[in-house]
């Protein structure tokens, strides 16, 4: 038998729910990337991607035919966006990488965003939301304004990730709010649990690249010595 189509279809029973393997092992795959994303890794890019890989198939339930037999344009166009915008983040940190030591050297500097580039993302995350939850409502997909919230968030985080933006982080835990109950109330319980267990992750990540940061340039500038009294 091909081991292609045996992945596809094998399915783990639990408590009478037919769970796809490929749903376990592609949140498996995610959750290794976002370990080596806060470790500043470069193989957190190529090993995401897998994972995106076969939770797409995941996602368009009705043409693979998955046990809950739902399409969900949202979660699995955000697989190919994360594809799309992991190819960006694997270039841009293994270039970084490449100026120290290798795949093994950090692949980015974390910073804080500046004003104008929170209000870019603030305005981003509600106007991408709006538009999106049009489109998917068209495409029949399964809670639209949802998905819309979803997808627009994993754009602008994975994009953060990739410039090294610390907010990425608490842009995850915006999406990992709404994502849980939605994937709950469909019936993915593989992935509502991989969300569950994100939430808390990405609150560690946050600390750790947050430690991390180097004192910004006016926090970093010596005192002016104080003038000697006549």
């Amino acid at each position: 038998m091909n081991p292609i189509i045996t992945l596809l279809d094998a399915e783990l029973h639990i408590a009478g729910s037919e769970i796809l393997w490929r749903e376990v092992i592609g949140n498996g795959f995610g959750l290794a990337s976002a370990i080596g994303g806060m470790r500043r890794r470069v193989w957190a890019w190529p090993i995401g991607i897998t994972g995106n890989a076969l939770l797409f198939t995941v996602f368009v339930g009705g043409v693979f035919h998955t046990p809950q037999q739902l399409n969900m344009a949202g979660q699995a166009g955000r697989q190919l966006m994360f594809i799309a915008v992991s190819v960006y983040g694997w270039w841009s940190w293994y270039r970084h990488a490449s100026r120290g030591a290798g795949l093994e050297h950090r692949g980015v500097d974390p910073r804080w965003a500046t004003a104008r580039e929170r209000l870019v993302l603030v305005l981003a995350m509600l106007a991408g939301t709006a538009v999106f939850a049009q489109l998917f409502e068209r495409l029949h997909s399964y809670g639209p304004w949802a998905e819309a919230w979803i997808f627009t968030g994993s754009v602008l985080a994975t994009y953060g990730m990739a410039r090294g933006l610390a907010e990425f982080w608490l842009m995850w835990i915006a999406v990992d709010v709404v994502g849980i109950p939605l994937l709950v109330r469909a019936g993915y319980y593989p992935s509502a649990t991989m969300y569950l267990v994100y939430a808390g992750f990405v609150a560690w990540g946050f600390l750790v690249w947050k430690r991390s940061m180097r004192p910004s340039a006016e926090t970093a500038r010596p005192l002016a010595p104080v003038p000697a009294l006549d």
